[in-house]
């Protein structure tokens, strides 16, 4: 889509860092990561858990759940993201006042949302939520639009109430997206073990075991495995490495989590 030029658009605020600022570059190697995937055929999820750390890093992770996005293109409308408040102190949830966020591919229109209120100050600099927007951009092209939510400090069951009304108000051909990382900053050994437990806790649908220390998306990841729990969905594991897996040192790792949330049953 066009740029739009207007003072609420949010500009890229982890381009050239996070992920590369040259657009013919970003393309390729998202291209390049979701093709390493491989042709996906399965029924798309209501909603997936994503990593977002540099694409480096976390990129192959992430790409797992691009890949079952790109397989259909053409009919996701909106996405709803929810993620941390890395660099502000949210407690509570905060949209963001934006009409569009800005990547070196372009622009994506944002939809506003009634569930929650909205605050510049959880979104100006973190890198959750947008890092997940240039994979949008090639998985499914230009004509989406997102509706991007910060989970601060909130209770559990307050969270997956919001997460069920931002996709009830969304309505039809809407995936929610939660982006979270895992443990942090162990020796690869003491990772994996931290992150399998987090992931069976998320399979298992106990967001209680789900500590904040293990995950830094916490409440966003809690309050989602918890909506899942209450419609009735299972999050089904795609895939789980650490930085050392990618491209890091196995002396201080971070963990990277993807999973698809699903009737059970839907993918065998």
């Amino acid at each position: 889509m066009p740029s739009i030029t207007s003072d609420t658009v949010r500009p890229p605020a982890v381009a050239g860092r996070f992920y590369p600022a040259d657009p013919e570059r970003l393309r390729a190697d998202i291209t390049r990561l979701i093709d390493a995937v491989g042709p996906v055929s399965e029924p798309l999820a209501a909603a997936y858990i994503v990593p977002h750390a540099g694409y480096r890093y976390s990129g192959p992770v992430a790409a797992e759940v691009y890949a079952r996005l790109a397989a259909h293109r053409g009919r996701i409308r909106r996405v709803v993201l929810v993620g941390p408040s890395h660099q502000y102190p949210l407690r509570g949830h905060a949209a963001a006042p934006y009409t569009a966020w800005r990547t070196p591919l372009g622009d994506v229109a944002a939809a506003a949302t009634n569930v929650v209120g909205s605050s510049r100050l959880p979104h100006e600099a973190e890198h959750a939520l947008e890092v997940q927007l240039p994979f949008l951009q090639v998985a499914l092209g230009e004509d989406i639009e997102v509706t991007p939510v910060a989970c601060g400090m909130s209770q559990t069951p307050d969270t997956a109430r919001i997460v069920g009304a931002l996709l009830e108000e969304a309505g039809d051909d809407t995936v929610l997206l939660c982006s979270t990382d895992l443990s942090h900053y162990h020796d690869q050994e003491t990772a994996t073990r931290v992150d399998a437990a987090t992931a069976e806790a998320i399979r298992s649908l106990r967001p209680r075991e789900i500590a904040p220390q293990h995950a830094c998306g916490v409440f966003a990841l809690r309050g989602t495995v918890a909506w899942a729990d209450a419609t009735g969905r299972r999050p089904r594991q795609l895939a789980l490495a650490t930085s050392a897996d990618t491209a890091g040192t196995p002396e201080r790792v971070v963990g990277y989590p993807a999973f698809a949330i699903e009737f059970p049953g839907v993918a065998e």
